[in-house]
């Protein structure tokens, strides 16, 4: 890695906590990024720091199994970190790297607590360092054009579902022990949906309903999610989760007096999007695939240029909010108002 930047500056240097998913891939677009190196790994299991370490050519005086130590090592002189753990250790550990005044990108979702959320969104709000949340939709063409085409009035009705086999995914990992996932498929991708339903639409969401069914005899973690949300503005919509289905599908139906946009999305590949108009004609808009930006890519330019990432604190907490709201309806049966 050099030691200047494209823009004459120095890179940018991370530590990554957490070398799970998250950690070695956006990691890895950090790592090859001319303009940032990769200085510091944390990670509880060494095998994998030693792995990792020797992929992102960090020396092993850069490797540690504790992340306060990571970042109270005057030596490595960090400029932001990449969290990458389990989702309820984020809001300790964002807080602990806002508190030294480093720039973060943070796994979703931000928080697995509502008080949390709103604790984040604060800190964000008084620092000078960029918090950005890793909710990828807001980088797709596909949900940046529907976004714009809902610029100046929200859709009337929206649907979204996400089908995957998400319990056999997790079976082994911590995914499935609640302390440290928060919940089930819902606060996993599930998250993403919620977060991109809201971000696209502008919405606020006003009370949800919801039905779950349940892996663990516990009832800690969903397999299955079903939303009925109203929306502040009288928009009613719903939303479908399936973690243990067979394959990956997304749909997000988005409708008006004048039709409909339908986002699709089949794996972890990007997102189409076509129209509906009024007497059901089908039309495809075109859309620059080529645009999208890297997470990487994104967080380097918020920091550099100073300007607000593309997902934020702020767009967090909506989520956290739902979320929260959906797993009390669900285990009370009540519709519950949405607190954000």
């Amino acid at each position: 890695m050099s030691d200047v930047s494209a823009d004459g500056r120095p890179p940018l240097r991370v530590g990554v906590v957490g070398l799970g998913y998250i950690g070695t891939t956006v990691g890895g677009q950090l790592h090859r990024h001319v303009d940032a190196s990769i200085d510091a790994l944390c990670d509880v299991d060494e095998r994998r720091l030693e792995t990792v370490g020797a992929d992102f050519a960090v020396d092993p005086d850069g490797r540690y199994t504790d992340y306060t130590a990571m970042l109270d090592d005057p030596a490595l002189e960090l400029d932001a970190v990449l969290i990458g753990t389990p989702h309820t250790l984020h809001h300790e550990q964002v807080v602990a790297a806002l508190e030294r005044d480093l720039h973060v990108y943070c796994d979703k979702p931000l928080a697995t607590d509502l008080a949390d959320a709103h604790d984040l969104v604060d800190r964000a709000n008084r620092s000078r360092k960029t918090l950005m949340v890793g909710y990828q939709r807001h980088l797709q063409t596909a949900f940046q054009w529907a976004r714009d085409r809902f610029a100046d009035h929200a859709p009337t009705w929206v649907t979204a579902s996400m089908t995957q086999g998400w319990i056999d995914d997790a079976r082994g990992t911590w995914r499935l022990e609640p302390e440290l996932s928060g919940g089930g498929f819902l606060y996993d991708t599930g998250s993403h949906v919620l977060d991109g339903l809201l971000w696209t639409t502008g919405l606020e969401p006003e009370s949800v309903a919801a039905s779950m069914d349940f892996h663990d005899e516990d009832r800690r973690i969903d397999r299955r999610a079903h939303l009925d949300v109203r929306f502040e503005n009288g928009t009613t919509g719903t939303v479908s989760l399936h973690g243990d289905a067979p394959s990956v599908r997304e749909h997000v139906h988005l409708w008006d007096e004048e039709g409909a946009v339908y986002l699709e999305g089949v794996q972890w590949g990007p997102r189409s999007v076509f129209e509906i108009d009024a007497d059901a004609g089908e039309f495809t808009p075109y859309v620059d695939f080529r645009r999208e930006q890297p997470r990487a890519d994104a967080f380097i330019e918020s920091v550099r240029e100073g300007t607000d990432p593309p997902a934020t604190a702020r767009d967090a907490l909506r989520v956290t909010a739902l979320t929260e709201a959906a797993y009390e309806a669900a285990r009370t049966g009540d519709r519950i108002p949405v607190e954000s």
